[in-house]
């Protein structure tokens, strides 16, 4: 309990000395966005957090809103701006995660919150990534991002829960540097980002 308590202090004073430091690129990169891929600058969507709870994760927009004649949206292939795939590849897209961070929501090292429909997906044991709360960057980021299968994802995501110390998340924040100037693993093959989980069964199958 006492090295929770630690994990969360520093994961405050991590947000507010990010979020004071990288200001004003903060602020350089909104402006970015705003001319090429237009209002509204933050990408925000209902994420399940710690123990499933729900909060609303905030990111730098990176796809258009670019629909087809019935008014539908387009895949997310086609609505991926250049300059919003330059955002994801180097990961500047989560620094408003930042702010997550601070009010406690997530963590700067956790498992990557993904999609409420995954929830009733999970089998028993990939339910238990929602242990901890949910992070920035995680063990799974470092080790495949999303070039790796689902299944894999889960399995480093469980792993990291059950193995979780100070230097494990310090060793994952050093390596998700490194990872970011080498820009690997940020799509999965033949898909823009990853492609939808459907299920372990229904993977395999």
């Amino acid at each position: 309990m006492r090295m929770l308590k630690f994990k969360r202090l520093a994961d405050f004073c991590m947000a507010v000395l990010g979020l004071i430091v990288l200001s004003p690129f903060l602020c350089i990169l909104a402006a970015l966005v705003r001319l090429y891929i237009g209002s509204p600058v933050l990408f925000r969507q209902v994420r399940p957090g710690l123990n499933g709870r729900y909060f609303t994760l905030s990111k730098f927009r990176t796809m258009s809103d670019a629909r087809d004649r019935e008014g539908n949206l387009l895949p997310d292939a086609q609505r991926l701006t250049k300059f919003g795939s330059f955002l994801r590849s180097s990961s500047l897209d989560e620094l408003p995660e930042l702010l997550n961070v601070l009010k406690g929501e997530m963590s700067i090292v956790g498992p990557r919150p993904l999609l409420v429909e995954y929830l009733d997906r999970y089998s028993p044991e990939q339910a238990r990534r929602h242990e901890v709360r949910p992070g920035v960057t995680g063990w799974a980021q470092i080790n495949g991002r999303n070039a790796i299968t689902w299944d894999n994802k889960f399995v480093l995501d469980v792993w990291y829960v059950d193995n979780w110390t100070v230097w494990l998340d310090v060793k994952i924040i050093a390596l998700t540097i490194l990872a970011v100037f080498k820009r690997q693993d940020i799509n999965a093959e033949g898909s823009a980002t990853m492609p939808t989980f459907l299920g372990s069964e229904k993977e395999q199958a």
